[in-house]
């Protein structure tokens, strides 16, 4: 019996997906559960798994965009599964059927040849000219010779300098390849960021030495106890929850003429993929702990990296947060994950003299970065946000821990 495999719905709103790769051949023998094709969704990559075992027949080919429930291949299920064996068996068989003994050459006679004078064409080089034009990487035919018929002469060759256009001796070479869907969709949606909203940035600088001694002081213990480590992603992941109460204007979008608050806040974290920049969401990140953050970061971030992340896991976030720094960015402006209205960047974290009491200190400075639609959120709001962060991570103990580390790192 041959089972029609057809593509399945990845997520709601999504009609139709691309062939990415194909990761069987026409013809191979398939296991139930063993992924046969990788598809692209505007949203996700995901994998497709075979329904049953059986020998498969391929009915799409890899850069194919096919609509959601059709009919991508067949899998004969009545087929038996081969044995390596008696395949090897056939290979041997036909590889000694197509070994024949070589005929004996046929004996040519010689007969002598004259020798020819040699004559140079034009622009042809003499080996002393030929020898410094390479060493200069200057092709022959851009020389004018000018000794005997335009032959090049050693004093041309010498005198010959290589042109603006003259290519080098490296490699030249172009590769063309298609945008996968997910690539084009993410590029569609960065070009309508910028022509469809009024966004503006904001910066400020943040002091990270109270989170460095807090992590190095409860690092190991919060690791033995929870099994996860204590990062920079719990603090700044509270701190944004608590900045959007008090501000929610920033926890906001514009549907059409009206402007939709949210009670909730579904934080997207952006990371990086094998298939490129994903952006999961913690849901109602507001009734999470340190640890429950933490537990969900490394989650999201090992489903995004093994390529196990759903369309539903990336959908619905009210806020992102972008961390460049991992990278070694230490300033940028980050573009608006449509159609939330705000976006937090963070960057690398360097040693940097500044003023603290009056007096000048080194201390670790990551500088943040606050991207906003101006359409629904004011100067005051945008720049009131980002100091409402600023003091938070500079006061965790106080204004996140409510001076209990302890009892807010479960220890």
């Amino acid at each position: 019996m041959a089972l029609e495999m057809k593509v399945p719905s990845p997520g709601e709103s999504i009609t139709e997906v691309e062939i990415a790769s194909w990761l069987v051949s026409d013809g191979d023998y398939v296991e139930k559960d063993q992924p046969i094709a990788e598809v692209d969704s505007d949203k996700a990559t995901l994998e497709l798994p075979a329904e049953a075992s059986g020998i498969i027949t391929l009915k799409a080919e890899e850069g194919d965009v096919v609509a959601v429930g059709e009919v991508v291949c067949l899998i004969d299920t009545d087929a038996e599964k081969p044995e390596g064996k008696e395949s090897a068996k056939k290979e041997e068989k036909s590889s000694e059927k197509k070994e024949e003994e070589p005929a004996p050459a046929k004996e040519e006679k010689k007969e002598p040849r004259q020798e020819e004078k040699k004559s140079y064409a034009a622009g042809t080089a003499s080996p002393a000219a030929k020898k410094i034009l390479d060493e200069k990487s200057i092709p022959a035919d851009s020389v004018k010779g000018t000794g005997r018929d335009g032959r090049i002469t050693k004093e041309d060759a010498m005198q010959a300098t290589p042109s603006m256009g003259t290519p080098g001796n490296g490699s030249r070479g172009s590769e063309r390849t298609k945008l996968s869907m997910l690539r084009r969709r993410v590029a569609e949606r960065l070009v309508s960021v910028k022509n469809e909203t009024a966004m503006l940035t904001t910066f400020n600088e943040v002091d990270m030495s109270a989170i460095f001694n807090l992590r190095n002081k409860y690092k190991d213990q919060f690791k033995e106890k929870h099994g996860v480590g204590l990062g920079f992603m719990s603090f700044f992941t509270l701190a944004v929850v608590r900045a959007l109460d008090m501000y929610p204007e920033v926890n906001s979008m514009i549907d059409g003429d009206h402007m939709v608050t949210y009670d909730f806040k579904d934080i997207s974290i952006a990371v990086s993929g094998p298939k490129g920049l994903m952006v999961p969401v913690i849901r109602n990140a507001e009734n999470l702990s340190f640890r429950g953050v933490e537990e969900e970061v490394k989650r999201l971030a090992l489903r995004a990296r093994d390529g196990k992340i759903t369309v539903d896991e990336m959908t619905g976030g009210t806020f992102t947060i972008s961390n460049g720094g991992v990278f070694g960015s230490m300033l940028s402006t980050p573009i608006l994950n449509p159609p939330q209205s705000a976006i937090l960047g963070m960057h690398n974290i360097v040693e940097r003299a500044i003023v603290r009491d009056g007096g000048i200190v080194v201390a670790p400075v990551m500088y943040l970065a606050l991207s906003y639609d101006h359409r629904i959120i004011d100067g005051r709001e945008s720049v009131g946000f980002l100091v409402a962060i600023k003091e938070a991570l500079e006061k965790p103990e106080e204004l996140l821990m409510n001076n209990n580390v302890k009892k807010a790192l479960e220890l």
